[in-house]
């Protein structure tokens, strides 16, 4: 008998934003154990227990790994060809009837975590040429985009905390203990928020809920859920009211600074102070503190976007930093800067194009266009709705709307009215069941992986990638592979494209827009690649830190990252204004037009009443997204799907711990869930919360582990015509409800 064959293989972890190095140990080609990579540069040892699940995943008895063809009413497994046939067979000609509009496409979030998709994804939406773009941004994060677009010229251009050199630290709407951020990258924020306290900074958290983050602050304080906008306006009103603004080096980098003061002229801390249930000498003191304290940040997140005021929240929250002299220095909100793939660091510094909105709008609603995207709770109304544009044909990626989404219902209804459905997934899930199609996604596993998205935001600068921990599947296509196949079936050439070749002139094209005259000799250089790791090598190669094919014979490639398993430290964040800056201006813009109007719309509203009682999401540490509840190493354990509720209204609504409660959603359609209820007096009286991503509760699904323990599914009674107006995103927060018990 032999004996068995060890070895030890690295990977970044695909399972949230923190992207943590992980130390596999591999027997016989399956993974034994999975613990942190202490040399890892970036984690540095830090695991969460959604890592330890990456085995589960992979050995998953649910997981898909052949396609799914339905064939009268019932899925039977095909070839990859067979599968590609009936997709060319039956979307092209809803193409060719009904126009390019009527086919849609829907973006989960576990697309930004694989390379192969994240950077194919791009290729496929050209070719697929329709306005019905969708994603899960609109459900969570739009908002901070669009505002960090207008202020500093570009989506992502996302200032995150300089968390290892701040004195202090205000964080509204987020849970980063548990998270490890949220467009911010910063694995063990439990630590590194202990170090700061250590070192004699302090940390404050404004939230409806004494979260696990709250628990580690040196002050809290509730707030009324959806009143983050009014909170921070009465800072900018204090700020401004008390001469406390100190611009420092920025002064001659912003436009707009004199529109201000009369903008935020009825915001004064004593009229908001009701409005957001905070006394108004807590925030005239905060304002102080901020302002004084000579490295300071404040960072707002999923709860600060998942309101009516989102965009209006996200850019008073970079306003304060501005304001406090705490944007762009050290210690303060700060600016990575990406190895690649960062359009802030392409191009021309200093001066951009800015942003643009509603180039087109939704056919039925109206909903503007933001960064190419419509409204995700759009969809259902647009699929129902005839006439011309009607989407007919739906191709989602890595997505589960029906789960995410408010009243998933409406929308599960309306998927079963297309006349065709593509889905690409490891699943056959709420959403997926409705597919046509279904073509499997490959474990992370098999995946050599990069991280296109998130150095963008990372709490310190670095470079790591990593290779395939064990062989792909026989059989099995790579997701980019499975990309370009639909965009050449998409775009007209058909499913029998040589998709070597079809990646070759991609990738030509690419790079005679990039390097011009000097194309074949960069083309040369990246010859023995394929797919996403040349597009990796492209990218590293002539990104900030590049070798520039061979002209710095010190900067990156992939061949040096994939030989450095613990990735290279590229140093602390450093200051970046004017260069980040992508603004026709060439300066930050305080005052956007939009933004005004917004903040106008909102003194309207500084004297509503607070609802009787709201209700709020939560972030769980073993469930980030609705498919790791199938992973044994994280569904196991106490029921994590509770409402949680103060005692005082516990009392008011007759309802007991630990028994159920039915939870209603508002208006004369108002839907209701049935969860168990859990008494808490972390909760502010007057707000109940319930994690996302429950409702696992689909007959046709095949998620065995997640069908045992289903939950409730807190979108089912949101309104899925609420939304932030100028983001499009979602509203999850702050939302009437009515409790009783069950």
């Amino acid at each position: 008998m032999s004996r068995p064959q060890t070895r030890i293989a690295h990977r970044i972890c695909p399972l949230c934003e923190a992207c943590c190095g992980l130390e596999l140990t591999v027997t016989d080609e399956r993974v034994t154990s999975v613990r942190g990579h202490d040399a890892d540069v970036f984690s540095r040892g830090y695991i969460c227990p959604k890592a330890v699940a990456l085995k589960d995943l992979h050995e998953d008895p649910d997981r898909l790994r052949k396609p799914l063809v339905k064939r009268d009413g019932r899925f039977v497994e095909a070839s990859w060809d067979e599968a590609f046939a009936e997709i060319e067979r039956r979307l092209v000609p809803i193409q060719q009837q009904h126009g390019r509009d009527a086919v849609a496409t829907v973006f989960g979030n576990p697309s930004v975590h694989k390379a192969g998709l994240i950077l194919y994804l791009s290729r496929f939406a050209r070719a697929l040429a329709t306005r019905n773009v969708y994603s899960a941004s609109t459900i969570d994060q739009m908002p901070k985009q669009l505002s960090s677009g207008l202020m500093f010229g570009e989506w992502l251009s996302i200032p995150v905390p300089d968390i290892e050199r701040t004195q202090l630290l205000v964080i509204l709407g987020a849970n980063p203990a548990v998270s490890n951020g949220s467009l911010w990258t910063v694995p063990d924020f439990r630590g590194k928020a202990k170090a700061l306290r250590a070192r004699g900074g302090r940390l404050v958290v404004i939230d409806p809920r004494r979260n696990e983050t709250a628990e580690l602050a040196d002050e809290f304080h509730f707030i009324r859920p959806g009143a983050d906008a009014f909170f921070l306006a009465g800072i900018v009103a204090t700020l401004l009211d008390e001469s406390l603004v100190r611009l420092g080096r920025l002064a001659g980098h912003v436009n707009g600074i004199e529109q201000l003061a009369p903008a935020f002229s009825q915001f004064a801390a004593e009229r908001v102070a009701a409005r957001c249930g905070i006394g108004a000498d807590a925030i005239r003191g905060l304002a102080r503190s901020l302002a004084a304290t000579e490295r300071a940040a404040v960072y707002g997140r999923l709860g600060t976007c998942t309101q009516e005021f989102g965009t209006l929240t996200s850019w008073l929250v970079d306003l304060v930093n501005v304001l406090t002299g705490h944007l762009d220095e050290p210690g303060g909100a700060m600016f990575p800067r990406a190895p690649a793939f960062a359009r802030n660091t392409l191009g021309a510094p200093g001066k951009g194009r800015g942003v643009a909105t509603g180039r087109h709008k939704s056919r039925v609603a109206g909903a503007p266009e933001v960064f190419g995207e419509l409204p995700l709770t759009c969809l259902a109304e647009e699929i129902e709705t005839p006439g011309p544009g009607q989407v007919r044909a739906l191709i989602t990626l890595a997505a589960n709307p029906v789960l995410s989404a408010p009243n998933g219902k409406r929308l599960g209804a309306a998927l079963e009215k297309l006349d065709f459905m593509v889905s690409l997934d490891v699943y056959l899930n709420e959403t997926t069941r409705f597919a046509d199609v279904v073509l499997p996604g490959s474990s992370p596993l098999e995946d050599q992986h990069y991280d296109a998205a998130f150095p963008q935001f990372g709490y310190r600068n670095a470079a790591r990638a990593s290779a395939a921990v064990l062989p792909r599947a026989a059989g099995q296509l790579a997701e980019w592979q499975v990309l370009l196949r639909l965009a050449a079936i998409a775009s007209g050439r058909g499913a029998g494209i040589d998709i070597d070749k079809f990646d070759d002139e991609l990738t030509e094209a690419d790079v005679q827009r990039l390097a011009g005259e000097q194309s074949a000799a960069v083309m040369k250089a990246l010859a023995g690649r394929r797919g996403p790791e040349r597009l990796v090598d492209l990218a590293l190669r002539a990104g900030p830190y590049g070798d520039r094919f061979g002209l710095v014979p010190d900067g990156l490639d992939l061949d040096k990252l994939l030989a450095t398993p613990g990735g290279i430290d590229l140093g602390a964040l450093a200051p970046r204004v004017p260069e980040v800056l992508r603004t026709p201006s060439g300066r930050i813009e305080l005052a956007p037009s939009m933004l005004l109007a917004e903040l106008a719309r909102a003194t309207q509203r500084l004297d509503d009443p607070a609802p009787d009682l709201v209700i709020i999401g939560r972030r769980q540490v073993r469930s980030n997204n609705s498919w790791m509840h199938n992973l044994p190493t994280l569904a196991k354990g106490r029921n994590r799907c509770t409402l949680l509720v103060h005692p005082e209204d516990a009392r008011r609504f007759g309802l007991t711990d630990g028994g159920r409660a039915r939870v209603s959603g508002a208006g004369a359609t108002a839907r209701c869930v049935e969860a168990q209820v859990e008494f808490s007096d972390a909760m502010m009286p007057g707000v109940v919360s319930l994690p996302h991503g429950w409702g696992h509760d689909a007959q046709d699904a095949r998620m065995s582990i997640a069908a045992a323990q289903p939950g409730a599914n807190l979108n089912a009674v949101l309104d899925e015509t609420t939304r932030d107006p100028l983001s499009g995103n979602a509203v999850l927060n702050g939302v009437a409800v009515a409790v009783s018990a069950a």
